[in-house]
């Protein structure tokens, strides 16, 4: 049986070289584009494959099988469907005319002062009942998109508030893998974790509707007359429907994509062979996003085995010596396998056991370490632009990732407020959780 991977900083090298690939040559250029996104993840795969276990040398044929193991993994492979689909909807929706008819009709009986905080609430809500931010953000980017080429705002702007207000309702969602994996991980209820959960962030969303009023917005440009057809809307309201009722996020979007075809074919609004080649032009808009999130996987699985995420778990947790050097601990440790992994559910589930084993030993609430796990892991999935949630709304509005962080609001600030929750030891309980789950 092979030896497990002594920790080792070498292992963390292929994330750290991607980074420096795209920030620096951002810097250097003054364009964050110059790098593309998919060609810096291919030379960081490549400087892996280069790499080697310092406890035991991998021939390149056992480094290409956990590289192509990683890329493999069912999350990836879902992950890489999930963007498939989300093209395909966002191309069909578009050709028939939905988004425009949806925005239309938002002009219509929104108060103009409202709709970017509308959409925040909106994209929460809807995230909150769907339990994820990906498939969230693939349905509601268009909708931004359009609201922001009808308010004559940044179009960056429209897509951050999607994307916090998709992981404001993922981070609390009673259904969401986050959710579950910290509340598993931490052995405390759904609902006690989102208590804490809500306390926390709650100010942080309240913050970010409030900025969101003040954004300045061209009042020329918004034209309320607009007449718009209301069946081109039900794609949206099937999937928001389907949401509530549970229904996974590929079930969401397959339903999308199906009730948005029939009406286009049923309204004339495009032929058989043409609603064939706009879902055909919806996924090849998306085939760098899955060639990306196969590389992410396959990489991440390497630097597992070359002891990367042991020598980082490591030496975060070494220096802690007191209670809330534990929540810090806690928070820092999630958040950086978040920034060397782009998966928060993985981070989580990665970060857990040692947050319980901390939790114990420095007498902690498992309702605040579950809390702190998601906010955490939610915050900086939220930022990072190798992620799966900024990858897939880049990629909807035509953008640089690193042009949506900036705007990405909510995220910025659940981090701060979760600083701060650590720093007053806020929310406080009475009484110590003890629930397991059975």
């Amino acid at each position: 049986m092979q030896k497990p991977p002594k920790g080792h900083f070498l292992g963390l090298t292929p994330i750290l070289l991607f980074m420096l690939l795209v920030i620096g040559s951002g810097v250097l250029t003054q364009n964050f584009s110059t790098m593309p996104i998919l060609v810096a993840f291919a030379i960081s795969a490549g400087f892996a494959l280069l790499l080697n276990n310092t406890t035991s040398s991998l021939s390149i044929a056992e480094k290409v099988d956990i590289f192509c193991r990683g890329g493999g993994d069912k999350t990836i492979i879902l992950l890489a469907i999930i963007f498939l689909l989300a093209g395909a909807f966002y191309a069909v929706t578009i050709d028939i005319g939905a988004r425009d008819a949806t925005v239309n009709w938002a002009l219509n009986y929104v108060p103009t002062a409202y709709l970017l905080p509308g959409l925040f609430v909106i994209t929460s809500f809807i995230a909150f009942a769907m339990g994820t931010s990906m498939g969230t953000i693939t349905a509601i980017t268009p909708i931004g998109i359009g609201l922001a080429e009808s308010l004559g705002v940044p179009i960056p702007l429209a897509v951050g508030i999607v994307i916090g207000g998709a992981m404001f309702g993922d981070n609390l969602s009673f259904i969401s893998d986050t959710t579950i994996a910290a509340t598993r991980t931490q052995g405390v209820q759904l609902r006690d974790k989102f208590k804490a959960n809500l306390i926390i962030v709650l100010p942080a969303a309240c913050l970010t509707a409030l900025l969101l009023m003040f954004v300045d917005i061209d009042g020329s440009a918004v034209i309320t007359s607009n007449d718009y057809d209301g069946w081109l809307i039900l794609p949206y309201l099937l999937i928001i429907g389907c949401a509530l009722s549970g229904v996974n996020v590929i079930g969401v979007l397959g339903i999308g994509i199906g009730s948005a075809c029939i009406i286009g074919l049923t309204k004339g609004l495009f032929t058989l062979p043409s609603m064939l080649q706009s879902i055909q032009k919806g996924m090849g808009w998306m085939q760098d996003m899955v060639a990306i999130a196969l590389m992410i996987g396959g990489i991440v699985a390497l630097m597992k085995a070359y002891g990367g995420m042991q020598w980082l778990v490591s030496n975060i947790t070494k220096r802690i010596t007191t209670k809330k050097g534990a929540e810090y601990g806690t928070a820092v440790l999630v958040s950086a396998l978040d920034i060397a992994t782009a998966n928060n559910t993985i981070a989580i589930v990665s970060t857990g056991p040692i947050a319980k084993d901390l939790g114990e030993q420095y007498d902690l609430d498992p309702r605040r370490t579950a809390s702190l796990l998601d906010i955490f892991s939610c915050g900086f999935q939220g930022l990072v632009p190798y992620g799966g949630q900024l990858l897939v709304a880049a990629s909807l509005a035509g953008l640089s990732p690193l042009a949506l962080t900036p705007y990405c609001w909510y995220p910025m600030l659940i981090l701060v407020f979760g600083i701060i929750a650590i720093a007053t030891g806020l929310p406080k309980f009475k009484d110590k959780s003890k629930d397991d789950f059975s």
